[in-house]
């Protein structure tokens, strides 16, 4: 199966790029499944779902969020609607609305298990343990067998957290790859039990920026202390940020993987060359 994951799509600039490019992508690499996390796709903060219906009719088979889920006060109702978006599983103590893990069907009939956990160093909020909501959802859709894959965001700030998430998944998922930090990480690569892992996917996104916000409000509260203004995402000429994943159909093992870096100012990273056009006439 060909899979391609995008990281977290920052504000217009990110969605423009990923309603430009996906499918484009999804024709050139012949993909089976795609998901991507919409964590800051509007204005930097939530997802409304004006922009969930963007991003799904753009190609996406699923939507992750994350530590800001319900910024988007709407979402709250929308994601009990449509059951192509998943908050992360241990988001609240309380029932949180929507689901955190669901089993998606793919091309030819074959079964994709997505799930989304938040990690606990660094975040603003203290969260359940990831590795203890993560663990009953694996075992009861071992790869190879309930599930052709699975796929785990983890969403959180320290690379320590991810590569210890990945490890704990390994030869139970198919890709562990992370989220949040917006600064896609050089460290593709397969772990010993066959899942891909990537410590972040990166953002879709302007990275003439703060992690995606217009640079002078961030630098200012840097520098001096003071807030003056709000955040605003910045608006330049947007990178496409992933990985990329093949995996064995019968057991769910990761056979390749490969960082995603298309259009804007990064070096280009793919799994074949693929001519886009993000920015639009």
């Amino acid at each position: 199966m060909r899979i391609l994951f995008l990281g977290d799509v920052m504000g217009r600039a990110g969605r423009a790029a990923v309603s430009r490019g996906l499918p484009r992508l999804r024709e050139a690499w012949k993909l089976d499944f795609v998901v991507v996390n919409g964590e800051n796709a509007t204005s930097g903060m939530g997802l409304s779902p004006d922009h969930a219906k963007a991003l799904l009719e753009a190609g996406a088979d699923c939507i992750t969020l994350g530590d800001h889920a319900f910024d988007q006060r709407a979402m709250r109702e929308f994601i009990a609607q449509e059951p192509r978006i998943l908050r992360p599983l241990n988001l609240a103590k309380a029932e949180a609305p929507g689901q955190g893990a669901r089993v998606f069907a793919a091309a030819g009939g074959r079964r994709v298990l997505v799930a989304q956990v938040l990690g606990q160093v660094f975040m603003k909020q203290p969260y359940s343990d990831p590795f203890s909501a993560i663990e009953p959802v694996l075992r009861n859709h071992p790869r190879g067998g309930l599930v052709q894959a699975a796929l785990v965001d983890m969403h959180c700030e320290a690379t320590s957290e991810k590569y210890a998430m990945g490890h704990w998944c390994d030869g139970r998922a198919s890709l562990v790859v992370g989220t949040h930090t917006h600064v896609p990480t050089a460290d593709a690569q397969i772990l010993g039990g066959g899942t891909g892992f990537q410590a972040d996917a990166g953002m879709c996104g302007d990275y003439d920026s703060v992690i995606g916000m217009h640079k002078d409000e961030p630098m200012r509260r840097f520098i001096t202390g003071m807030a003056r203004a709000r955040f605003e995402p910045a608006m330049g000429s947007a990178t496409l940020s992933g990985t990329y994943l093949e995996t064995d159909d019968r057991t769910g093992v990761a056979t390749r993987i490969e960082m995603v870096r298309l259009g804007g100012r990064l070096p280009q990273a793919g799994p074949a060359p693929v001519d886009l056009d993000l920015q639009g006439g």
